[in-house]
């Protein structure tokens, strides 16, 4: 009888691992297929004329930008916890970075879990508490992209894909008004109840389910309390359009001459994109996600490609610097215990 625990958790980490690496692979595919897309109407020696001629001058302020991004974003986080789990605010932005690290080097966002064992190892935040906050933020981040798309169409050229666009914000909006909703009324019960089945596995006992419910009702605390999703919804907002005037420094550096609204759509274009699994730091799916963005705008593929390679490698270069000097702290450092809790780095 001792012998089934051990054989389940075994059978469960290899299809874990099977289905990580399928996931990989698929990644794969999908940067390569994007890739082929982003070039296969490029002149690259006019890519190259493209990026000799660019002043790179107004990576300066673009940089600057994509730094009070990050800081945006790491408040934002920061205010998904509840008042009496909060983290400080140097560990969250620290964890952040490790996460943008790991995005950029493995492929499958594998940075959202480095970020959340990061965060658990630094400030002794819940595993389970802080993995909701990273599955609710990410919904804000989509809902409240394609909410600055809709605001934006007025001052938008025809975009071909607006139509699918509309049907995944209407999802995910629906998504998440129905979860707040749901939240509202019936507070974390829903939550246990969706993680009874787990009671059923010999080797988690009944109350450790009942702890690992809790701590995901506090990390959804910004889809329950009204004060927190404001704060969210106006924090991701902020961040966003201080990313897109980020990649409006840098088409200012490559002499288009667009308005600002070209380069909100570049954010967002990308940023949808990346929903999709791809290889490390989304090689190919950002370069041609940047493309689609610009073609409204009549910018040849060569001089668009150009524009993309120098962003891409803004939002790339700082987290390979930074990442690596911030994991080595985090991993000589002590993990610290929760609040009012033992020393663990369980749920």
């Amino acid at each position: 009888m001792a012998k089934a625990p051990v054989e389940t958790t075994g059978a469960t980490r290899v299809r874990r691992r099977m289905s990580g690496a399928a996931l990989s692979w698929v990644g794969l595919g999908v940067s390569a297929l994007f890739a082929y897309l982003a070039v296969r109407h490029v002149d690259f020696q006019s890519v190259w004329r493209g990026l000799r001629a660019s002043n790179y001058w107004w990576l300066v302020p673009a940089f600057a930008m994509l730094a009070a991004a990050i800081w945006l974003k790491a408040t934002r986080w920061r205010y998904m916890f509840a008042r009496d789990t909060r983290p400080a605010e140097r560990p969250v932005v620290a964890a952040l970075l490790i996460g943008y690290f790991f995005n950029s080097v493995l492929p499958a966002r594998a940075g959202e879990a480095a970020r959340v064992l990061a965060l658990n190892r630094r400030a002794g935040t819940s595993v389970a508490e802080a993995s909701a906050t990273v599955v609710l933020e990410r919904a804000y981040d989509i809902l409240c992209l394609l909410l600055l798309l809709f605001v934006a169409l007025p001052w938008l050229p025809s975009i071909s894909w607006l139509h699918a666009a509309a049907a995944l914000g209407i999802i995910v909006a629906a998504g998440l008004a129905a979860s707040i909703v749901m939240l509202a009324v019936w507070g974390i019960r829903p939550i246990h109840f969706a993680l009874r089945p787990l009671r059923r596995l010999p080797f988690l006992a009944g109350d450790r389910i009942e702890h690992i419910g809790d701590r995901i009702g506090e990390g959804l605390a910004a889809a329950r309390q009204p004060r927190l999703v404001a704060a969210a919804l106006a924090l991701t907002t902020i961040g966003w359009l201080a990313l897109a005037l980020s990649a409006w420094f840098v088409m200012d550096g490559f002499h288009l001459g667009l308005p600002f609204a070209a380069a909100l759509l570049v954010v967002i274009a990308t940023n949808v994109a990346q929903i999709l699994p791809s290889s490390p730091a989304a090689v190919g799916v950002f370069e041609a996600a940047t493309l689609v963005a610009l073609k409204p705008y009549h910018v040849s593929d060569s001089r668009a490609l150009s524009y993309a390679l120098v962003l891409h490698a803004l939002n790339f270069l700082p987290y390979i610097v930074a990442g690596p000097i911030l994991l080595r702290q985090t991993l000589a450092l002590r993990s610290l215990p929760q609040a009012g809790t033992p020393r663990t780095l369980d749920p």
